[in-house]
């Protein structure tokens, strides 16, 4: 857990997270992001006219969540109340740890979307590009959607109703979309462009990787490869959870693989999971296998 690091100003990272606290940070601030030249964009397929789909009843557990979780957007700035033509319902989703995970049912909206083509990051070349260095860091960013305003335009489309009979509209952003991946692919891979020597991001995650050179320790260069990430993080408003956050470790976890100075090498338990699909004699272990491979296959002995 990166807060840890918190605790131990002997180690050598302590400085740097102390003086980025303001992005890296378990508390970051929730507000509306700048305007960093990249909006999201809907594009409707030709003919498209109004996309529209009723809520449904909740139970009221939910219904609370749901217009807490509103009220919190609408606070910072993030959405507001809306007159579109356009609906999507929203409900929830436990999530793992037992709290509840709000959705955009934007199926119907998605459907008329035309799909970007960004190209996404190849985990292949992103591991081959980490593997042999001597120290690692591994930064989640907050609420990654919600950092890109969307454009002013597409704003309607993306209005949500609620079972307490709101209708909300996002100025943000908003999970559910189906180009909303590329859109955020888009904006990392432009800000972090000039350090991919060190630095590979994939979506939401940036990682940071540094090995000895021209006299210096490799935790010399790392600190000075992290605080560059942080710059260019302050200067952009960006923001990392420091408790998913990994600093400074000589091996980390990417993409259901380890990398090291080593190399890299398949997670046992992704390895196990696969043989256990290998076995199976159902008709979707066609395309259940691919899917849980795809990041190991190269790194797996034999």
């Amino acid at each position: 857990m990166g807060s840890e690091i918190l605790k131990n100003p002997r180690d050598p990272v302590y400085p740097l997270v102390k003086e980025f606290e303001d992005v890296v940070s378990k508390n970051p601030p929730s507000q509306l992001p700048p305007d960093r030249g990249i909006r999201h964009e809907i594009d409707l397929v030709p003919g498209t006219k109004y996309c529209v789909t009723r809520q449904w009843p909740l139970p009221r557990e939910q219904c609370e969540v749901i217009d807490a979780f509103f009220a919190a957007k609408a606070k910072a700035g993030m959405v507001r109340e809306s007159t579109s033509p356009h609906s999507t319902p929203t409900f929830c989703v436990r999530k793992p740890n037992g709290k509840w995970r709000l959705v955009n049912a934007y199926n119907k909206l998605n459907s008329a979307t035309v799909s970007a083509q960004t190209p996404i990051p190849s985990n292949d070349v992103l591991l081959n590009n980490m593997a042999g260095c001597t120290l690692y860091s591994a930064l989640d960013l907050v609420d990654g959607y919600y950092q890109i305003l969307m454009r002013e335009s597409d704003i309607p489309l993306t209005a949500v109703s609620t079972p307490s009979g709101m209708l909300w509209e996002w100025l943000v952003m908003p999970q559910g979309l189906s180009n909303a991946p590329a859109t955020f692919n888009r904006l990392v891979t432009q800000l972090f462009r000039p350090m991919r020597a060190f630095a590979q991001t994939y979506f939401d995650d940036i990682f940071v990787h540094s090995r000895a050179e021209a006299g210096q320790t490799a935790m010399e260069v790392h600190l000075q490869h992290l605080r560059r990430v942080f710059e260019v993080m302050r200067a952009n408003k960006l923001y990392a959870n420091i408790d998913k956050c990994v600093f400074a470790a000589e091996e980390i976890k990417v993409l259901g693989c380890f990398v090291s100075s080593a190399g890299v090498r398949a997670d046992p338990e992704k390895v196990k999971a696969g043989r256990h699909l290998s076995r199976r004699r159902t008709y979707d272990s066609g395309w259940a296998l691919p899917t849980t491979c795809t990041s190991t296959v190269l790194a797996t002995p034999g």
